[in-house]
């Protein structure tokens, strides 16, 4: 089959699958914003669903299922595709549906990142033919100045994550707004397995825990071999899982590139540090850790510190790795980073303090902090809570931010302090605000 009929099927497939119906998700892609919209995120968070939440809408706007071109590239038919095949989709198209005006049409491009060159032809599809194109990929690159400037400022971008806990109750059917005490004891069991399962939805919606397991077992193992191995071209699988398993497993704390580096000389394996640093750069490019700067008012004392890293998603964590003791803890901690993640607006970031005490995150824009987030499972233990005050109460006093939370697992309080009132929360009520 050529590419011109594999598009055609394609095309053609879609259409007669086309409406589908899904659970909502809190992101909303707009229809009529004449952008190029993209949806970044890990692989099987939702990006698709949210291009298909937004087919559903279009079709109930009186557009036709003609109208829509949905092309997955993760295909193997598309394996060797060229630059130059691009516009077959178009000729397909036009060959298919001669009376449909091209400006009249929605193009969908599902994990398109896979084929080199993609951005020049999306450009000029959009200059030349349709205002209306959605597009989606599992990899940071799509977020790149270096795009933006391809795409002459035209991306409206939009990032996906696995469900919040919002979004997870609702794929589980609890109620979240009652104020009942049956309900809102649902509400706090599912929040503990919210934590302990994560939130992809394919792996929430099933009910099998096995059959959970090997979905994330799975879903890791093609983030590898795929997104990293292959599209990176590197040669040596078992060096890429062990970093990733030890970045997981050290999550929280920060991270030695350098320590990680002298076990793997000790063991015998063969690796150099520069190679190293790179593989948990390209980690993060696909989405499936976050690195986590110290926060310093230097930005060269800034990008020297050891970073954190926080994991998509506690279940795939938890599906790759050995439990361990201090699971509960680590869990909660990256469930609150992956929330504040969801909820961060253009130009902030997430950084940590640590001075002669530590705060766990910092969310700041380039020129404020705006606020200090503290995590804490338990502040019952009078050595645990003087800990996080102290914490919290230091990073206060030298970045001036007076918006302040702990999130605990069940605790509630308002604390007068000299930096201002310390907003102790617990986590189930402070995820569905």
């Amino acid at each position: 089959m050529t590419i011109k009929e594999t598009i055609k099927s394609l095309i053609a497939l879609k259409q007669q699958e086309i409406p589908v119906s899904y659970i909502p998700r809190e992101v909303e892609l707009p229809v009529n914003a004449k952008k190029i919209i993209t949806v970044v995120g890990v692989r099987r968070c939702g990006k698709s669903t949210l291009m298909e939440l937004c087919v559903e809408r279009i079709l109930k706007a009186g557009v036709s299922p003609s109208q829509i071109v949905w092309i997955g590239f993760d295909d193997e038919r598309f394996a060797q595709m060229q630059t130059s095949d691009f516009n077959t989709i178009i000729e397909a198209y036009m060959e298919m549906f001669p009376d449909i005006p091209i400006k009249d049409v929605f193009f969908f491009f599902d994990e398109i990142q896979r084929i080199k060159g993609w951005e020049l032809f999306v450009m000029r599809l959009f200059k030349h033919y349709s205002k209306q194109i959605f597009i989606s990929g599992s990899n940071a690159e799509m977020l790149s100045e270096e795009l933006n400037t391809a795409l002459r400022g035209w991306p409206l971008e939009y990032k996906e994550y696995p469900l919040s806990f919002r979004e997870y109750c609702q794929f589980k059917g609890i109620v979240t707004d009652s104020h009942l005490e049956r309900d809102l004891a649902k509400v706090q069991m599912a929040f503990d397995a919210y934590i302990s399962e994560g939130g992809f939805p394919e792996v929430v919606l099933e009910q099998n825990r096995a059959i959970k397991d090997k979905l994330l077992q799975g879903y890791f193992n093609t983030m590898l071999f795929r997104d990293m191995i292959e599209r990176y071209n590197l040669s040596n699988p078992e060096r890429v899982k062990y970093l990733i398993k030890r970045l997981m497993a050290g999550m929280t704390k920060p991270a030695s590139i350098n320590a990680i580096y002298n076990d793997m000389r000790s063991q015998g394996r063969k690796v150099s540090k520069d190679d190293l640093y790179d593989l948990a750069e390209k980690t993060c490019n696909v989405f499936l850790l976050f690195k986590v700067t110290k926060f310093d008012q230097s930005f060269k004392k800034e990008t020297s510190a050891l970073p954190k890293y926080y994991c998509v998603d506690n279940g795939l964590r938890q599906s790759v790795l050995i439990p361990g003791r201090d699971d509960e803890g680590i869990l909660f901690e990256n469930a609150v980073f992956l929330q504040l993640m969801r909820n961060l607006s253009d130009g902030e970031k997430i950084c940590y303090y640590l001075g002669s005490k530590e705060c766990d995150f910092v969310i700041q824009t380039e020129t404020a902090v705006k606020q200090l987030v503290q995590v804490c499972w338990d502040l019952n233990d009078v050595q645990t809570r003087s800990r996080e005050l102290d914490g919290i109460r230091e990073a206060a006093s030298l970045t001036h931010c007076d918006n302040l939370t702990i999130v605990t697992r069940n605790h509630e309080e308002d604390i007068e302090d000299s930096v201002g009132v310390i907003h102790v929360v617990p986590a189930w009520k402070w995820f569905l605000e």
